[in-house]
């Protein structure tokens, strides 16, 4: 995501903000995520969305104008599922939560929801300390928005993807690998269901297949995009049937710093 101010080459943000217990919703008050917030609501008003996808810069970009070619490869894999991305940059879960909580899923009664949350609070680090109470804290944030998304949503079948691998510092993949077993124990297989495909990103030892995320070695390059597309295909056809003719979602929105 890119910020009014910031330079163009930027990551999720990640530390650019206070860490505050994940399960509690807390606010971005950045002009620029709170136009967001405010196109967002308009989203959730528009349209028939059937498959919501949540989650902060790695979800966003997928869905968004201001990345043109990725929008390209959402519209190849979801157009006719009514899918519409609601994932905001530089997000941790917390944020996520103040979110969902200030009404950017009321009204929509989705059939499916995609969530992936939670690389921004694992941070680029590990604490000296260990990483046990950052663990419990991003499980604990996980199953806040899980809890709250049944509670607004309590038709739809939630896709709890996995954090995905990152590079930028190996140190982070233990950390990223127990909360992502947390999270799979979050998961009863009906209403939601746990997807993983680090396995198909990643090595035996953790490292990026080439190709999958781009330089940064976090943020999914169109390959590693569309092997999430793959993974979520079968579900989507599953619950809802093929894709339809027409396209009754909302059109996509964009970074507002990003308007000329």
């Amino acid at each position: 995501m890119r910020m009014a101010g910031t330079p163009a080459v930027l990551l999720c943000a990640i530390g650019a903000f206070a860490q505050g217990p994940a399960d509690q919703p807390a606010a971005r008050t950045d002009q620029n995520s709170l136009t967001a917030h405010a196109q967002l609501l308009e989203k959730a008003r528009q349209g028939r969305i059937d498959i919501y996808f949540e989650g902060d810069s790695i979800t966003r970009r997928w869905g968004a104008t201001d990345y043109p070619e990725l929008l390209a490869n959402w519209n190849q894999n979801f157009l006719g599922w009514n899918a519409a991305d609601f994932g905001w940059g530089a997000d941790k879960i917390e944020n996520i939560l103040w979110r969902l909580t200030n009404g950017e899923l009321d009204g929509v009664h989705p059939k499916i929801i995609v969530l992936l949350a939670g690389t921004n609070n694992v941070g680029k680090t590990v604490p000296r300390e260990g990483d046990d109470a950052k663990v419990a804290d991003v499980t604990k944030g996980l199953k806040a928005v899980l809890g709250l998304l049944r509670a607004k949503a309590p038709n739809a079948t939630i896709i709890a993807t996995a954090i995905f691998p990152r590079n930028d510092n190996m140190a982070v993949m233990p950390t990223i690998d127990k909360v992502n077993r947390n999270l799979s124990k979050l998961a009863d297989g009906r209403k939601i269901r746990y997807l993983n495909i680090n396995a198909s990103l990643v090595d035996q030892d953790g490292k990026l297949f080439d190709g999958m995320m781009n330089a940064d070695k976090l943020h999914p390059a169109i390959p590693g995009y569309q092997v999430w597309a793959d993974a979520l295909k079968p579900i989507f056809t599953e619950l809802l049937g093929p894709p339809g003719k027409q396209d009754y979602a909302p059109p996509p929105t964009g970074d507002p710093s990003a308007r000329r």
